[in-house]
């Protein structure tokens, strides 16, 4: 049974900065690609990062470009997104998602497995 399993949101002031941890067992996964996705109340659930199993330049959406980064660590089988210099406008649940796709995809539909997700607020 493949399990993702985030941590590490909480409430933060603008200009903060939090690491999210996303966990994954149960599938094989340094041939998945991981990403990001979060959901703020009553929006679509949106890209935020992605990054491939085999590794090369993440993608990320303009919103978070030069502020958040993604890395993973295939040997704890553990995907990361640190955000920095947080503003009130990604707040939003965090949710981690596995890609089988031999190409690295920004679309939610793409991804197979997803996370419960994380709370993340930011504070003006």
């Amino acid at each position: 049974q493949v399990q993702l399993v985030e941590s590490g949101g909480g409430l933060v002031q603008a200009g903060g900065s939090l690491r999210l941890t996303c966990l994954a067992s149960g599938l094989s996964f340094s041939t998945y690609n991981m990403g990001w996705f979060r959901q703020a109340p009553g929006k679509e659930r949106e890209f935020v990062a992605a990054i491939s199993w085999v590794g090369g330049t993440p993608y990320y959406a303009d919103s978070v470009k030069g502020r958040f980064a993604i890395s993973r660590d295939n040997a704890k089988n553990t995907v990361y997104l640190q955000m920095n210099s947080l503003k009130p406008e990604d707040t939003a649940v965090y949710y981690c998602a596995a890609s089988p796709e031999v190409r690295l995809t920004t679309l939610k539909y793409d991804y197979a497995y997803w996370g419960q997700g994380t709370q993340v607020t930011v504070s003006s």
